[in-house]
């Protein structure tokens, strides 16, 4: 089959579309036919060797973790899925594999795909709904509080911003000016034009940040925090000391599988309460192309590879 892999560390440059073998699945995997793979931030970071702290990866590896496709083969011990079955998952992080034509995941690791999305859009539904359910059950947000969501226009913003108002929660959202409309669009109470005010003067006595850009943003969203208040990063681990300054807790998340939240995505998505962006769509063999306009930090959605 057909697949990108990493042979070594660095730049686009290091990225070849190549021949591999196609995998078999284990007892407790399901063998799928790739029809798209999700490009995220963690894709080039891992390719650029900056995750290797806290992931190890054994080269030459196929990157990507967020697909959808079609079951061609079930192992022995996978009950939930036959051939056929039109499913997406979000495989390990540390085995990645979805720039691929073929991919084995773990039963665990997927479900049947939204039966009114078609592959593309239920694709990137994946890491950023997985990401901020995650991010605000480790926040605890409830319902009638009030959450600043950081680059809500991104591909997991978007869909932070939806999760949270389907939680119940009172949604302010940053965006450069020409996305403030898409984001009110998204459900967003609130949306701060970031190029226009800085949002550390416009809001204060938040219940939650959920921070998506990390650095100098993430330092000043302690700021706007309540007293005992929480900030969940995506981008970086926050400073420990300055929580304890400001009287907050402070977390970071990094989405993790779980089947049965994929499951309860779909249900959303299928009712019209939840809605994956497609920004761009580009064949495997441009996965360099694809990397660098996801490392431009502009796009708006997901970035789509199709084998």
């Amino acid at each position: 089959m057909k697949a990108v892999r990493i042979h070594r560390y660095g730049g686009p440059e290091v990225l070849l579309y190549e021949d591999t073998p196609q995998p078999q699945p284990a007892d407790d995997e399901i063998l799928l036919k790739v029809k798209a793979s999700g490009v995220n931030p963690i894709d080039w970071k891992i390719r650029e060797g900056y995750v290797r702290g806290w992931l190890t990866h054994e080269l030459p590896l196929t990157l990507g973790a967020e697909l959808s496709g079609v079951v061609e083969q079930v192992g022995a011990g996978v009950s939930n899925f036959k051939p056929g079955d039109e499913v997406f998952a979000y495989p390990s992080l540390a085995r990645c594999g979805a720039y691929a034509e073929f991919i084995a995941v773990k039963g665990s690791e997927a479900a049947l795909k939204p039966k009114s999305k078609d592959f593309a859009e239920s694709t990137a539904l994946i890491v950023g709904a997985l990401t901020a359910w995650q991010a605000f059950e480790m926040g605890g947000l409830q319902a009638g509080q009030k959450i600043l969501i950081h680059a809500a226009a991104g591909g997991v913003g978007s869909l932070a911003v939806q999760v949270a108002k389907i939680r119940g929660a009172y949604v302010i959202g940053t965006a450069s000016s020409r996305n403030t409309a898409f984001v009110t669009n998204l459900g967003a109470d609130e949306v701060i034009d970031y190029t226009a005010t800085p949002f550390a003067d416009a809001v204060k006595d938040v219940d939650m940040v959920f921070d998506l850009i990390g650095g100098e943003t993430l330092r000043r969203s302690f700021q706007v925090l309540k007293k005992g208040g929480t900030v969940i990063s995506a981008a970086e681990f926050p400073a420990t000391e300055r929580a304890e300054e400001y009287g907050v807790k402070a977390g970071m998340v990094n989405a993790e599988s779980d089947s049965e939240q994929l499951a309860q995505i779909a249900n959303w998505a299928d009712a019209g309460r939840l809605k994956g962006f497609v920004s761009t769509v580009l064949p495997l063999r441009e996965a360099r192309q694809a990397q660098a306009l996801s490392q431009t930090g502009r796009t708006r959605g997901k970035i789509i590879l199709q084998p």
